[in-house]
C-alpha cells in the first residue's frame, strides 16, 4: 500500500490519442503529427512507465530531491508531447552597424559572413535533424518539434556572433533571439 507521500511524488502525463508513445529501454519516444522526438532517461532516478498514453514517473525516494526529479521529468515528457503537435518556433533578429552581415543555411550549419569584416565565416551547428532554420529577410526562423533541439539551435547561432574583448555596449552586431514561440507558423 502506497502512503500519501509516495502518491504526492510519482507524477502522470497524458497524451491525446493522436500523440503514440513508446518505450525501448530507457528512451522514450513520442510520435505525432509534426515527427518524432526521443529522449534518453537512462539517468534519471525514477521509473518511468507507459502504459498506452498514459506515462507514469515514479522515484525511488520520498524526499524533496525526488519531487524535483518528478516534476522535472513529467516537464519534458509534456515538452515532447506538445512539440510533436504543435512545435516550437524561436526567431533571431540580424543586427548590424558597420558591416553588412549575410547569413546562408549550408546543410546542417549556418554560416554568418561578413561579421565586423572578417574573411572567414563563423559557423554554428544545427541540431537534430527534425530542426529546420531559414533566413526570411533580417530574421532567422528556427522550427521543430523537439524544444530542446530548437533552443540549443539558438544559442550556438547566438553563441557564434558573440564579441570578445570589446564592450558589448558598444559593439551590438549579431544575431539575437526575440521570440520564443509555441507552433510552427
Amino acid at each position: 500500500m502506497a502512503t500519501s507521500i509516495e502518491q504526492e511524488i510519482s507524477a502522470e502525463v497524458e497524451a491525446p490519442a493522436s500523440v503514440m508513445i513508446k518505450k525501448e529501454g530507457n528512451v522514450i519516444q513520442v510520435k505525432g503529427t509534426l515527427g518524432t522526438v526521443k529522449k534518453d532517461f537512462t539517468k534519471l532516478p525514477a521509473t518511468v512507465t507507459v502504459q498506452g498514453n498514459k506515462v507514469t514517473i515514479k522515484p525511488y525516494g520520498t524526499r524533496k530531491r525526488d519531487l524535483a526529479v518528478t516534476n522535472t521529468a513529467r516537464s519534458l515528457i509534456a515538452a515532447m508531447i506538445k512539440g510533436v503537435e504543435k512545435g516550437y518556433t524561436y526567431k533571431l533578429k540580424i543586427i548590424f552597424a558597420h558591416f553588412p552581415i549575410s547569413v546562408k543555411v549550408k546543410g546542417k550549419e549556418l554560416h554568418v559572413e561578413n561579421f565586423y569584416g572578417e574573411r572567414s565565416a563563423r559557423i554554428s551547428k544545427i541540431v537534430g535533424d527534425a530542426t529546420k532554420v531559414s533566413v526570411v529577410g533580417e530574421d532567422v526562423v528556427i522550427q521543430g518539434p523537439s524544444l530542446e533541439n530548437v533552443s540549443q539551435t539558438a544559442a550556438n547561432i547566438e553563441l557564434s556572433t558573440k564579441t570578445k574583448g570589446k564592450d558589448q555596449r558598444v559593439f551590438l552586431d549579431g544575431l539575437y533571439v526575440y521570440s520564443k514561440e509555441e507552433g510552427m507558423q
